[in-house]
This record gives structure tokens, C-alpha cells and sequence, in this order.
């Protein structure tokens, strides 16, 4: 009987290559796997996390004249995450331009910086799944302006900042005329220097800053619809599990508890019917 040597001794030379491809393969998956957990293991060896937030006005974020803090909804939030975390926090202002750059240079751990959920973002970004909320975009412009429906934008210059998930609707359903600026502010400045007819950015900013900015007493906020109402969520770099599910359990407990309600309220934020369907769901869940 003829004795069949192992591969190995038949095809030295190939089974070597193999044995490498094999030994690439699993560094890949441990080097994939480590990166997963490093984000949280950072946070918790340096007691600290760093969240890119946007601070565009009230409600959201601006910087206390009295003591350069920054304050605001999106600082309460990454403060509450820090809290439940065990580690101390800080804020890191970024800009709609510059905000994916940030996290994806490791620049900041987290964004809570405005950005709403889309696919695009979803393809090149993670996120924590269980939303904060859901913002749209209102449209701020001159009171005498003529602008009553989302339709008289066409054919219009539109101010908007730089990244923007209200540039596609704007265009592909109301073929408006953009023109897109580094932040929010600098939109702002445009539309009041007469660059466009109208700014459009996320609803509760503009809402407040008409309603209570005597700067902007000749301006309204004249549609009662927001643009694209989406989910609110905390982004986070591409394969972080181990921090997205850590944070996806604060963000449920915030809902379980009512304290994203009372924390918007505080901060002059009306909550979404949607934030009260998921207080209502984690609060059944519990």
C-alpha cells in the first residue's frame, strides 16, 4: 500500500504560501478587532472623552461671553455620555466643513455636531442606532421676502453651510441655487449682506434666533414645514462596536428616564412628537 505524504511534504512551497496568506488574513482580523475597542479603551485609560460639537447659536451650542465655556444642547449631551462613562469631558468645536475630518483624524472621539442621519453619511461613518432626536431644516428670510412654500426657493440663491443634508432637496426637489458656506454663521452673514433670499439650517437655531434676537426682527421663519425631518444621531468612527454600544445604552436610558425631554426643554427646544413616541417605547421596554 502506498503511504500519501501530507500536503505540506508535496507542496513545500505552496503550503508556506498558504500558511502566509492564512497568517495575513488573521493579523487582519486581530488589527480590525483592536481597532474596534480602541476608541472606548482610549477614553477610559486617559479619563477622558473628546466630542466635536457644533456651536452655531442657541439651542444647540454657543460660548459663555462671561466664561469662554461652551454651553448648549449638544454639550449637555456629550457631558451626560462622559458622565455615564466615568470620565471627565471635552468639548471640541468643530464646523459642518470640518466635522467628518475631525473624527476621522482622531481629532475628537465623538460628534454631537447637527449631523443627521443619511445613507452617505451612514456609508463612510458609524453611529450609535437609537436616534436623540429628529431636527429638519426651517428657512429664515426677509419678512417681505414673498417666500410662503418650500417651492418659491426655485431658481433662487439659497444660503446653506458646506455639508448640509438639505442641499439635495433643495436642488432635486425645488431647484434652488445654492450657495455653500464654511459655517453656519457665515451663512447667516451672507443672507443678511443680500447674497441669497434665503438660509437654510437646521430648525430649532433659526426658530429661537428669530424669536428672540432683536437683530433679527426683520426676518421670519414664514413655513410651518421643516425640510427632511431625520434622526438625530451621535457618530463615531467606522467598526468602533464596543463604543457605539456602550453609548447606544446611555442614549436609551436618556429616553427610558424623560431626560432628553426635560434637557431639550431647558435648553428652549420644543421636543418632537418623535422624541416622545421613544420615551414612551424604552419607558414599556424597561
Amino acid at each position: 500500500m502506498t503511504t500519501r505524504l501530507p500536503f505540506s511534504e508535496r507542496h513545500p512551497s505552496r503550503a508556506r504560501h498558504l500558511l502566509s496568506i492564512l497568517g495575513a488574513s488573521l493579523l487582519c482580523l486581530f488589527a480590525r478587532t483592536a481597532l474596534a475597542d480602541a476608541t472606548l479603551e482610549q477614553i477610559h485609560s486617559r479619563g477622558k472623552l473628546v466630542a466635536g460639537v457644533v456651536l452655531s447659536g442657541p439651542p444647540f451650542g454657543t460660548i459663555d461671553p462671561a466664561t469662554q465655556q461652551h454651553i448648549g444642547y449638544n454639550v449637555e449631551l456629550s457631558r451626560a455620555i462622559a458622565d455615564a462613562l466615568g470620565v471627565t469631558l471635552e468639548t471640541v468645536q468643530v464646523q459642518p466643513s470640518n466635522r467628518v475630518q475631525f473624527l476621522q483624524q482622531n481629532k475628537v472621539d465623538i460628534l454631537i455636531a447637527n449631523m443627521q442621519w443619511t445613507q452617505e453619511r451612514a456609508d463612510i461613518l458609524s453611529f450609535v442606532p437609537t436616534p436623540f432626536e429628529e431636527v429638519g431644516g426651517a428657512l429664515v428670510t426677509r419678512r417681505n421676502s414673498g417666500i410662503t412654500q418650500w417651492e418659491d426657493v426655485r431658481a433662487q440663491p439659497v444660503c446653506l453651510s458646506q455639508g448640509s443634508n438639505f442641499a439635495k432637496p433643495l436642488t432635486e426637489t425645488y431647484g434652488a441655487q445654492l450657495k455653500a458656506f464654511r459655517s453656519q454663521a457665515e451663512s447667516l452673514l451672507a443672507l443678511r449682506g443680500g447674497n441669497c433670499v434665503a438660509a437654510v439650517h437646521v430648525s430649532p437655531t433659526l426658530r429661537n434666533l428669530v424669536a428672540t434676537n432683536p437683530d433679527w426682527q426683520d426676518y421670519a421663519t414664514p413655513l410651518d414645514t421643516d425640510l427632511i425631518p431625520s434622526p438625530s444621531v451621535i457618530w463615531l468612527r467606522k467598526g468602533e462596536t464596543d463604543t457605539q454600544a456602550a453609548i447606544d445604552r446611555i442614549v436609551q436610558d436618556w429616553h427610558r428616564t424623560g431626560w432628553l425631554i426635560d434637557t431639550g426643554k431647558r435648553n428652549g427646544m420644543t421636543p418632537t412628537a418623535r422624541l416622545y413616541e421613544l420615551h414612551e417605547q424604552f419607558k414599556r421596554d424597561n
